[in-house]
């Protein structure tokens, strides 16, 4: 039973952003873009439902790079505000992994 079937199974969604996002990871490395892209979708989604901005931050850094290596500026464009929006919400000194990464994500996508 994978993952994400034993969380509909038990209800227990504690961890449902986190596995939604890295199975979109892995269906990225593995070529599928348009599933990717879904399950981080739904990352975000859950996390914003949870209020998990940590998760959310990944989420959404995770579906900017992705927006940012299909190329035309205009996925760019659509993924800058949500990232902008989800990185504003950390005040702290960028010392945590996921605001590290989200920072040093290519400028044109946090410009």
């Amino acid at each position: 039973m994978s993952l994400l079937a034993q969380v509909e199974k038990t209800d227990e969604r504690t961890y449902e952003a986190r596995l939604r996002r890295l199975k979109g990871e892995l269906l990225l490395m593995q070529g599928d873009e348009a599933e990717a892209e879904a399950n981080l979708h739904s990352a975000i989604e859950v996390a914003r439902r949870q209020q998990a901005k940590p998760w959310e931050l990944w989420a959404t850094t995770s579906l900017a790079r992705l927006r940012h290596s299909q190329g035309p500026q205009d996925k760019v464009d659509q993924a800058r505000p949500a990232l902008r929006q989800i990185h504003g919400c950390f005040t702290e000194e960028f010392d945590t992994d996921g605001l590290i990464e989200a920072k040093t994500l290519p400028e044109e996508l946090l410009s």
